[in-house]
Order: structure tokens, then sequence, then C-alpha cells
């Protein structure tokens, strides 16, 4: 039986992915620890230098892209595979992405086309997907607590992202450009999918202001920028809280709504707040349960399907969602799940299937979603996707 090592971080489905590779019949090792830099920590690239030295593994593996991993792999010529779940993922802005030895799988189709343009070659497009066996057999048991703490007419599951780095840094900036950014967020917000103003709003000009303020800190082998490293910091995720807090409160004013997150959200009333959910144990019982399943997708990402959408899906929830580009390469809108490209949208549709005229109709585009990704979109069948690209 071939082995692998995977290195283990704070990432919710890494048991998942774990578990998939066990049914491929692969024995899985684990390296825990916590980089101090995701390029440059010495005790990591020991540790696995050791790892490696006293087993035969057949690959490394991570969940997103550690320039440490892919330097050590190369030095001792094993392969380094990895998936993101992430995107843009900063840590790739590294000159150790040519390595041979890597074998790099996005979620997010222009990341790798970017890449590619780059000269990458070891790089693949690879759609995150659900752990539906999993999921059936936990949500054929009762949960730990009441059902009615996961029963919602419309429930988001996410981060309020109330620490972000752009609340910190904006007072280094003149008036000017705080003002500018935040008519940049504005836009941003109100745009659900459908395009990305602020790729084009980081003029030279502006760069040249933001450069002069900020002091960006990375290593020589890095070519990530100061447009990229505040346009994702920064920007994108206080245009996710703006964004988010926005529309829970408009969505409030017509229906009950429901939010689990890890933020504080005591103050978003008349939202109730409903505390944490565990990933693994908890939170498929409030997909299950909820009539309509909120996704807000942080506009970091370009078109790339984000990880709860895949969750929702798998757990026969209805979710609605706004507008990526890549969900219709794999989905029917209104026969598989619902999106929505404005405000205005999303209430209507918010409205329209918490009705109970229209029970029926929500209910059969959840079961049709759920069948759909049962049948093509599970995570057993992108780890085997993964393992024949990578090990080909």
């Amino acid at each position: 039986m071939d082995r692998i090592l995977v290195y283990r971080w704070k990432v919710y489905h890494y048991a998942d992915v774990i578990d998939a590779f066990l049914q491929e019949e692969y024995e899985v090792d684990e390296l825990w620890h916590t980089m101090d830099s995701y390029d440059a920590d010495d005790k990591m690239a020991e540790l696995l230098r050791q790892r490696l030295k006293e087993c035969s593994y057949e690959f490394v593996f991570s969940i997103n892209y550690f320039p440490v991993i892919s330097d050590v792999c190369s030095e001792i010529g094993i392969r380094y595979v990895c998936w993101t779940c992430d995107s843009p993922l900063i840590a790739m802005y590294h000159d150790s992405v040519f390595h041979s030895v890597n074998r790099i799988f996005t979620f997010d189709k222009t990341n790798e086309i970017e890449f590619r343009r780059m000269g990458v070659e070891n790089i693949f497009y690879l759609p995150l997907g659900a752990p539906v066996e999993r999921l059936d057999g936990l949500l054929k048991t009762p949960p730990s607590m009441s059902l009615d703490y996961y029963r919602n007419e419309v429930s988001f599951v996410g981060s309020l992202y109330e620490k972000n780095s752009y609340d910190r840094l904006s007072g280094k900036l003149p008036e000017f450009l705080q003002g500018y950014f935040e008519a940049v967020m504005e836009i941003q917000s109100w745009q659900y999918g459908v395009s990305h103003v602020v790729d084009v709003a980081m003029s030279q000009d502006v760069l040249e202001q933001l450069q002069e303020k900020l002091y960006l800190e990375k290593s020589d082998r890095s070519f990530s920028d100061v447009d990229l490293v505040f346009s994702v910091t920064a920007l994108g995720y206080k245009t996710a809280q703006i964004q988010r807090i926005r529309d829970l409160l408009a969505l409030a004013k017509q229906n009950r709504v429901s939010i689990y997150s890890g933020s504080n959200a005591m103050d978003l009333y008349p939202v109730e707040y409903k505390g944490s959910v565990e990933y693994g144990t908890q939170m498929p019982y409030v997909f299950s349960n909820s009539k309509v399943n909120l996704n807000f997708t942080i506009p970091n990402i370009k078109s790339g399907i984000p990880l709860r959408v895949w969750d929702v899906m798998g757990c026969g929830g209805f979710l609605l969602t706004n507008a990526q580009a890549e969900l219709s390469y794999y989905f029917e809108n209104e026969k598989h799940l619902v999106w929505f490209t404005s405000q205005e949208e999303l209430l209507e549709k918010a409205s329209y299937y918490t009705r109970p005229v229209n029970d029926s109709k929500r209910e059969a585009i959840a079961r049709a979603g759920y069948e759909l990704v049962k049948k093509e979109h599970t995570l057993h069948k992108r780890v085997k996707k993964m393992l024949a690209l990578a090990l080909h």
C-alpha cells in the first residue's frame, strides 16, 4: 500500500480529503506544525526533511500551497501535490511555484490561466466537491442539540470579516485614498460576482501613493506586490464585510434570518445570531434544516465556486448564492440551485422561495442539486481525478 505525507493546518475539510485518500487505499501520515512564515520556516523545513528521511512516501500533500514545502520536496526529489481552497493565494506568487516536483490544483479557473501564462506548467484546474457519503451518514442520525437550533427560514453560515486589515491600515492613508478605496469597495459590493472593479481601480497613480504609505514585507523570492496584497487582504475582505452585513439586514426586513458565525453578530438585530457551528458535525444540520441557505462569495474569488456551495448542496440544502462564472459550468439556475445578480433579485428570490405555496418548488431544486452533486461532484471523485493527473 502506498503511503503519503499530509501537512495539516486548521482548514475545514482536511479530514474529508484524507478520507478520500484512504478510500483510494493510501496510508496517510500527518505532519502538524504552525508556520511562522509560509516561505521561510526553518523549523518546518527541518521537520519535513526528517519525516521524508524516516519513511518512503509517494508524495507530500497539503491544502493550499506552501513554498517551504515545495522547496524541501524539490531538494529531496519527491512530488508535492496541493489543492487550493483560497484564491488568489498570495503564497503562490513565489519563485518556488516553478519547481518541477509541484502538482498544483486550483479551484478557480482564472487562477490556473494566470499561472499558466506565467510559465507554470504543473498547475491544474480542479473544482472543490462535497463528501456526500459522510454527510448522508451524519444526517441519518439525530444531532446532539435540538433540531430547533438548526431550523431556519433563511440562514447564513460564515464570517463577517470584522477583523480585516483595511480597518487597521486605513488610518495610515491620506484622506483622498481613503475616500477612493471606500468608493471602490462600495461599487464592488453591489456586483454579486458579475464583475470585479477592484482589478481596474488600482491605477498607477493610486499604486504609487499607496506604496508611499504602506510597506510590504516579503522575501526576495516573492513576486507578489502591493497591488495584489492590498486588493486581497484589505479591499477584498472589507468589501465582503460591507456586503454581508448590508444584505443580511435587508433580508431581515422581510424574512426571519439567522446567522451562525465565529464573528460577533450580536449587534446585527433583527438578524438572529445563533453562535458558531462546528464544520463537520453541526453545520450540515443547518444546511439540511434551513429553507434557504445563503452564500456570498468573497470578491477575491474571480470565477471559482467556494466550498460553502458544495457543502450546502451535498447536504441536500436549498442554496441561494450570488452569481459566479463557474456555476453555469456545472449547474442550471433554478434547477439545481438559485443565483442572484443584484440585491433586488436576492430579496425577491428569498421571499419567493420561503412562501409555503412554493415549498415543493424549493424542495425539488434542492433535491435535484443534491442528486447531481452526489452523482458527479463528490470529494472522492475529485481526489481520484487529482491523483490521476498528479501521478501521470
